[in-house]
């Protein structure tokens, strides 16, 4: 038998150190485990947005494949060179909106391939200090957003009126839209005030305003 011969029966033959049928059935229980976890901690951190059961449902499940894949990757070679073929193949098009999804979905897989290893201690470990982290961030204050005013009024001169009555509630307001016709005047306001009520009730009683209307905005905001 050649060199040549002995270097490929080796690597036919080469594993790492497998698990017992034991092991891994504990590591497919503790990525369970720790999947449910996770499946808690989503429900909880989206309880104030949109929350979606299906994909909380699939992190559960991905902890497990991607357990199951490490594994079996870990019982040859060959297998390994397999799997990676397979995958290659699988094309993922949906897209994630969320950021924090995102977090979820590679916190996850890191929890499967983590179990997949052995390593209990740091799947556990690292769910915690994760959790620990998104918590306190998640409680920690941030700058209010700032409401949006709208305005609509048949005194085309009446701007100056208008942004006077604003500026007495608040001390940061920014002219956003300005919309003007033959008849009627259209302002939209970012503000950051605390007594919107009176503010837009004072507004509301100058000459020529017909409609007034405070809305809060979604999105990022702006320190």
């Amino acid at each position: 038998m050649g060199f040549s011969d002995i270097l490929k029966k080796s690597f036919v033959q080469a594993t790492t150190e497998s698990m017992s049928r034991g092991d891994a059935i504990a590591a497919l229980m503790a990525a369970c485990l720790i999947a449910v976890y996770i499946f808690f901690i989503y429900r909880m951190m989206t309880r104030k947005a949109f929350y979606n059961k299906n994909f909380n449902i699939s992190l559960v499940a991905l902890a497990l494949i991607t357990t199951a894949i490490i594994l079996s990757i870990q019982s040859s070679v060959v297998i390994s060179l397999g799997m990676v073929g397979a995958l290659s193949i699988v094309r993922f098009r949906t897209a994630v909106k969320e950021p924090m999804d995102l977090v979820f979905l590679f916190w996850s897989i890191s929890i499967g391939i983590i179990c997949g290893a052995g390593l209990f201690e740091i799947a556990i470990f690292v769910s915690l200090l994760i959790t620990a982290a998104v918590l306190a961030l998640d409680h920690f204050p941030s700058t209010k957003a700032p409401m949006i005013l709208v305005v609509d009024s048949s005194d085309l001169d009446g701007e100056k009126q208008i942004m006077e009555t604003v500026e007495k509630y608040s001390a940061h307001s920014k002219v956003k839209a300005r919309n003007m016709d033959a008849e009627n005047l259209n302002m939209v306001i970012e503000v950051r005030v605390k007594e919107g009520a009176e503010c837009v009730r004072e507004i509301s009683r100058i000459s020529g305003v017909k409609n007034v209307s405070m809305v809060s905005q979604e999105g990022e905001v702006t320190f």
